[in-house]
Parts: structure tokens; C-alpha cells; sequence
């Protein structure tokens, strides 16, 4: 008597292997690839030593790669192109934090060897024409700790995100991004400047009204929750709430699980005036007192809008309001120019501190 096939039992068996596999599939896969990325790193290891052992001009050096490059394509299939030898030789010099073969030591090239990567070759073929070391550590731990795909690298680059987070914070803050990364402790922490909505599609030229930009931005909701940053989740749109009989409406409401408070968000397709600003504060004050939870830190107002004066901000707010106003653009911003303002504040930071010392 043969015994009866139970699909249940079947499909619980398949689920629990298939996921067994998958993982180890991905396992080999990152371990495959940062494999690709040690190797790549002790070529242009070798090709600087080579470099330095002999008095290497530019055309000799290319001919030597050259014929380098077809040895290695004959014996290993393709892959080893001149252009790809060059870029191991790049990634070389970038990540032993030497710009030129002439200021590498021994010393350093010894010290190289222990240096750790993470990310995939595509990752650092973009971060290592990153010029600024600062930038540049920044990028990688928060590809890392955000597990950007290089696609989602190279936005985060191309919209500046570095240099819109730096200039949004205290000048003592901004050798903390290299180091940490993005970290979110503190409301301040969720500020950039400016927000860009490039993503949006939407003609900088033309006029929108506040609806228009609401709607658009909640059609690409996906993308908007990237560009706010780490641990928002999104909650209402016009959520309404009503007080002596009134009825007032929240453009966006979101929450973020990191700072564990609401963020209210408002948009002003104009200049931002001190009307904005005390309405903000009556919506900021409502949600602390009838819908924060006892356990739940403060309500962050956020008026996000075309054009603000920080001196209207300080003087129409309390210095403890948890408020703050941040400018949009609806294209990406020139990234030549906020590197630029950044080099002047860190500049003017530096000489204010030499002079206090």
C-alpha cells in the first residue's frame, strides 16, 4: 500500500531549501567578488612596484601593459585590457591614499596589504575617482552600511550628498561623516541642503503649485523616502486634525523609526515667511501634546520650500524649536559649486579655530 503524497509537506521542504541555496549562492557571489577586488588591489601593487624599481616613462610604461595585457588575456581570458590594468594600478595608488607613485613608500605598500574592502570592483571603479579622501570615506561606509547598489552609489554621487549633508551641519560634524558615515542621532542629523528632487522629473523653469509638487512627489514616493534619508516610513498625506472646531491639514506626515518621532513635512512653492513658521509650530505642538506616545521623542517640523533666510528662521523661532526650514531644487545641484562653498567653510572653520588656539 503506497503511501500518499503530502504537497504540504512538499512545499515546506522546497521553501526551506530553496532558501538554503539562495544564500549560499550570494555568499559565493560576494565572496567571489571581493575576491576579484583583492586581486585587482595586489595588481596594482605589483605594477607600482615595478614602477618604482625602474626609471619608468609614461610610453615605456604603456607598452609594458600592453604586453602585460596580452600575456594575461591568452593565460586567463579576457578582462585584463590595458584600460582595466590601468584602473587596478589607480585603485592601487587612491586606496594607499597616495596620489602619485613618487610619495609611495615601502612603508605604505606594506601597510596597504592589510586594507580592508567590502564593496564590489563596480563600487570602487566609482569611489576611486573620488579626489577628495574625506568624500571619498564617506561614500564607502555608507554604501556599506546602506548596501547601495552601484546604481544607487553613483545617485547618491551625482546629487552631491556629501557636501548637502556637510553644509547642513556644525563644522566639528563634518570629519564625523568620513569617519562614521551617515549616522542619525539627533533631528538635526535628518537635514540636507539643499533637498533635491531632481527625481521628480519636473521642468525647473515652470511654476507648480503646492499640490502639483505634493503629488508628484508622492507619485515617486519610493524615491522621496531616499533622498530624506535613514528610517523614515511614510504615514498620511493632508492628514487633517482638528482643534476648536477648525480643521488644519498636514501636507506630508512621516515617522522615523531611528529617532523613533513624527516628522512633519510642509511644502511652500515660494519664499519662506514667519506665517510659515508659526504654523509649523502649532502643527509641531499639537502632535507632542495629542499624538506623541509617552515613549517617543519630540515631533521635527520640516518646511521645505523655494527660497529661505536662516535669519528669519532664528528670529521667529524659539532656540529650542525643533523646527527647521530647507530648500528644494528640482534639478541636481552644481556639484563644482557646493564642493566649492564647502572648501570655504571648512577654510573659514579652520582659520577661526588657529586663531582661538
Amino acid at each position: 500500500m503506497s503511501e500518499l503524497i503530502d504537497n504540504s509537506t512538499i512545499e515546506t521542504l522546497f521553501e526551506k531549501i530553496s532558501s538554503l541555496i539562495s544564500n549560499a549562492q550570494q555568499k559565493i557571489a560576494s565572496t567571489v567578488n571581493l575576491t576579484m577586488v583583492y586581486t585587482y588591489f595586489g595588481i596594482g601593487r605589483i605594477i607600482i612596484e615595478n614602477e618604482q624599481d625602474g626609471n619608468i616613462r609614461a610610453a615605456y610604461g604603456k607598452q609594458v601593459l600592453q604586453k602585460l595585457s596580452d600575456r594575461l588575456n591568452t593565460n586567463f581570458g579576457k578582462g585584463y585590457s590595458v584600460d582595466n590594468l590601468e584602473n587596478m594600478r589607480q585603485f592601487f595608488l587612491t586606496f594607499s591614499k597616495s596620489e602619485t607613485v613618487s610619495r609611495i613608500s615601502n612603508a605604505e605598500i606594506s601597510e596597504t596589504l592589510s586594507r580592508k574592502f567590502f564593496l564590489s570592483w563596480s563600487h570602487y571603479l566609482i569611489l576611486m575617482r573620488v579626489k577628495n579622501q574625506m568624500e571619498r570615506d564617506f561614500y564607502e561606509k555608507e554604501a556599506l552600511n546602506s548596501q547601495w547598489s552601484v546604481r544607487e552609489l553613483q545617485r547618491q554621487y551625482n546629487s552631491s550628498l556629501f557636501e548637502r549633508l556637510a553644509l547642513s551641519r556644525d563644522k566639528t560634524e563634518v570629519l564625523r561623516l568620513a569617519e562614521e558615515g551617515h549616522v542619525v542621532e539627533k533631528s538635526t542629523d535628518i537635514l540636507k541642503n539643499p533637498l533635491t528632487l531632481a527625481f521628480l522629473g519636473m521642468d525647473e523653469k515652470s511654476v507648480y503649485s503646492e499640490n502639483e509638487l505634493e503629488t508628484a512627489i508622492i507619485s515617486k514616493l519610493q524615491y522621496f523616502l531616499l533622498e530624506l534619508g535613514k528610517g523614515f516610513l511614510f504615514e498620511a498625506r493632508q492628514k487633517r486634525f482638528t482643534f476648536d472646531e477648525e480643521h488644519f491639514y498636514v501636507d506630508l506626515v512621516f515617522y522615523n523609526r531611528l529617532l523613533q518621532c513624527y516628522v512633519l513635512l510642509d511644502l511652500k512653492n515660494d519664499k519662506l515667511v514667519h506665517q510659515d513658521l508659526g504654523q509649523m509650530q502649532m502643527y509641531v505642538n499639537y502632535y507632542d501634546r495629542y499624538m506623541k506616545l509617552a515613549h517617543e521623542k519630540p515631533t521635527i517640523g520640516i518646511l521645505l520650500c523655494k527660497e529661505k533666510k536662516d535669519t528669519l528662521v532664528e528670529l521667529t523661532l524659539p532656540k529650542d524649536a525643533n523646527i527647521y526650514a530647507a530648500e528644494y531644487s528640482l534639478y541636481l545641484p552644481d556639484k563644482t559649486l557646493l564642493q566649492n562653498r564647502l572648501n570655504e567653510w571648512i577654510a573659514e572653520f579652520e582659520n577661526k579655530k588657529e586663531q582661538h588656539e
